[in-house]
């Protein structure tokens, strides 16, 4: 029987915002109740971004840790919930690091090349991970690139990064004008996955425009996850708009079970992003 799959619902991200789809929340309210709208079509996980006032992306333990308890009432306590670090060009990896020390998220996902930028973060970021190690924090890290699977493999070897067998999400496509991507895209990160060895370990794949339900659809052919919503895509196959979120997830779910992939519990779906 194949493993199970988990699928993962990022709904807003931190660029659009109610211009570009009617349906993309942007307050704790509007999320938590599209996070149990996606439980119901399928999703196990949430990727959550905070927004503030004035729509903007913004990095707040205070509001994560009332978006996390929003989430737990609308869509269930097994509804994981995986709080962003991202940068948006606005955060020093050290905000980064306090965010999650201060929220105590359950699960975070880190871009390696945000945290680790450079030989002057290695100390700090080997500080974070066994932080995060310690506190039962789950951490999937964001590759933007095959050849970042290689500088991954190194941490690993080096102990910066602790421990074997590393959740990743590999990102298909980028945010540019047209913002598409293509299944095609997942070949030289699964050959690179190869040459990183034991480093690495579950893979979820996240894909921009149209391309987005072929690539997780071969993602997760090949044995991996999916995480799927209007942060990387607001188009079908055809370029027509989803009604909302829970469409995508039901869209990806069916995929899923036609391939004999069924559902995770909560902690096979915490171990698959990153729970050691």
């Amino acid at each position: 029987m194949s493993a199970p799959a988990l699928i993962m619902v990022a709904p807003n991200g931190a660029r659009r915002t109610k211009a570009d789809h009617e349906a993309i929340p942007l307050t704790i309210a509007e999320t938590a109740r599209v996070a149990a709208e996606c439980r119901e079509a399928g999703a196990d996980a949430i990727h959550a971004h905070l927004r503030d006032r004035d729509g903007a992306h913004i990095l707040d333990a205070d509001g994560y840790r009332e978006l996390m308890a929003a989430i737990a009432r609308q869509a269930g306590p097994d509804m994981v919930v995986q709080i962003t670090t991202e940068a948006v060009g606005r955060y020093s990896p050290a905000e980064q690091r306090a965010v999650v020390d201060a929220a105590r998220p359950e699960a975070v996902s880190v871009a390696l090349r945000e945290m680790l930028p450079d030989v002057s973060e290695e100390s700090q970021a080997a500080a974070f991970y066994a932080r995060c190690s310690e506190r039962a924090v789950a951490v999937q890290h964001i590759l933007y690139a095959p050849g970042e699977l290689t500088r991954l493999a190194d941490f690993v070897a080096r102990g910066i990064v602790p421990g074997r067998e590393q959740s990743i999400l590999l990102v298909l496509g980028r945010y540019t004008t047209d913002q598409q991507s293509a299944p095609g895209d997942l070949v030289p990160f699964l050959a690179a996955m190869r040459e990183a060895g034991d480093a690495v370990g579950p893979f979820m794949t996240c894909a921009f425009g149209r391309g987005e339900i072929a690539g997780l659809g071969c993602s997760l052919a090949f044995g991996g996850h999916a995480r799927v919503g209007f942060e990387n895509s607001i188009e079908k196959p055809d370029g027509a708009p989803p009604r909302d979120n829970a469409e995508s997830v039901a869209t990806i779910a069916a995929i899923a079970e036609s391939l004999g992939r069924k559902r995770p519990d909560r902690a096979t779906a915490l171990a698959t992003l990153g729970l050691r």
